[in-house]
């Protein structure tokens, strides 16, 4: 297979401690007990950087979910929070850029600017905001509330939220600040700009307190689905995390987005889609296979039936795990996730799986793609992909940590390089310059272009 000119694929290490499958603590080689172990993330993340990785990724949430008490004593439930530990790895990386999943539905926009910002400059211009919504009551129970907002809502509140922290990066004009010692002027005051919000759900003075971040704005990335996610996404993200199970799926979905770029002045370049993949690796057949069977053998069933049931929204307990899903909702009445509730439920109703079938296909990816294979299986399916018009690049997504991720930097990065399909080195910059994104020029700045035009 050939690439397009030149066009090299972009690479995420989701980092799930201490791996994503459902059971990969009980895996033997996996760290299970280094779950908060700060040099155990240190490791990983140097590791994803000697793989040419472009950035690392973490995933979060604000709740231990407990509707399933033998399933809460199976299963990792406790994390670092993600910005905590994205500053501290800064220190002991170079390029990876530095990716945290933070939720509009319980923050406030002051913070979730002021934070991002901050890291954007301890690390050098490597920051990336996953912007969420919550969707789990557990969370809400968190944060003062008995029940999650409607769908609907928490996409209102996400895009105004977005528009505010965008907003605050943009306090200060990039030369704003001086250090003139001489004449007494740290900044220049005409370069502050107020930011004076009053909205349906905020209301921020600003300026914000930190600078403008080194790539003007952190990477946005996003990671909704369902149509509301879509729009959002096409007007505001540059990454997109997605999940899909075949070629034509992941297909429509990027052709879709893409193709709603143009009304909001964008082209496609400013957009990167980047499907989740779970790789199982092997140097044989036979070894990614008894590495799959072996971890679906150590799934306990609370744990896999609690894991579906949260990933479509509806409590699964006291099914038949042999039997198949019962009639479940309809989509508008779903409050959870609507596209993961939509591709499980078709992915169980194309199969004809059973309820033990279904989580036992999904207790590793959890709804992304799984491969499987040598290297060169797995690089010929990552590549099939990118060629066809289903993605810019992925998310990895390893089954167990470290191993998962040695191999993939180990055997599938360097066929890929072989390829010509990812790069041999660094290249210089930023994040965003190294996904081949603009940095957004100030508004300030875009007004006097304007008006220096039409003088």
């Amino acid at each position: 297979m050939t690439t397009q000119q030149n066009r090299q694929l972009k690479l995420g290490a989701f980092f799930m401690i201490p791996g994503h499958h459902v059971a990969a603590w009980r895996y033997p080689e996996a760290e299970a007990s280094s779950v908060l172990n700060f040099n155990f993330y240190k490791k990983l993340a140097q590791t994803a950087e000697r793989g040419k990785f472009d950035m690392v990724f973490l995933a979060d949430g604000y709740a231990v979910s407990n509707r399933f008490p033998a399933a809460l004593e199976q299963t990792v439930s406790v994390r670092p929070e993600p910005l905590t530990l994205l500053s501290a790895l800064s220190s002991v990386t170079e390029h990876i850029g530095l990716a945290a999943t933070v939720s509009t539905t319980y923050n406030e926009p002051f913070h979730v600017a002021r934070k991002f910002a901050s890291l954007d400059h301890l690390s050098g211009g490597r920051a990336a905001w996953n912007v969420v919504t919550s969707a789990q009551d557990e969370e809400a129970l968190n944060f003062n509330q008995q029940s999650h907002l409607l769908h609907e809502l928490r996409y209102d509140r996400a895009e105004e939220f977005l528009n505010v922290v965008t907003g605050l990066w943009n306090s200060w004009e990039d030369d704003a600040f001086l250090y003139d010692k001489d004449n007494a002027k740290f900044a220049d005051g005409s370069k502050a700009h107020t930011l004076n919000h009053e909205g349906k759900w905020f209301s921020v003075r600003g300026p914000l307190n930190v600078a403008r971040p080194v790539q003007g704005h952190p990477v946005i990335v996003q990671a909704g689905a369902s149509e509301p996610g879509k729009e959002l996404a096409a007007r505001t993200a540059e990454v997109i995390f997605t999940a899909w199970q075949t070629l034509e799926e992941a297909q429509a979905f990027y052709a879709d987005v893409k193709g709603r770029l143009a009304k909001y002045g964008r082209s496609p370049d400013s957009l990167k889609i980047m499907p989740g993949v779970f790789p199982i690796i092997g140097r044989t057949e036979e070894e990614a296979d008894e590495k799959k069977a072996k971890l679906e053998e150590l799934i306990p069933v609370e744990a896999g039936v609690s894991l579906l049931s949260n990933l479509i929204s509806f409590d699964l307990a006291g099914f038949d795990v042999d039997g198949p899903l019962p009639d479940l909702p309809e989509l508008a009445l779903i409050n959870g996730g609507k596209s993961r509730f939509t591709l499980l439920k078709d992915l169980a109703e194309r199969e004809g799986l059973t309820i033990r079938k279904l989580y036992q296909r999904i207790a590793g990816a959890r709804g992304h793609r799984e491969i499987k294979g040598t290297p060169v299986q797995i690089a010929d399916q990552l590549e099939e992909w990118f060629v066809s018009g289903a993605a810019d690049g992925f998310n990895i997504m390893p089954p167990y940590l470290p191993g998962g991720l040695d191999d993939f930097v180990e055997l599938v990065v360097p066929e890929l390089q072989r390829r010509g399909l990812f790069r041999t080195e660094y290249e210089p910059g930023t994040l965003r310059d190294r996904l081949g994104l603009a940095r957004p020029v100030h508004p300030a700045q875009q007004v006097r272009a304007a008006a220096t035009t039409h003088a």
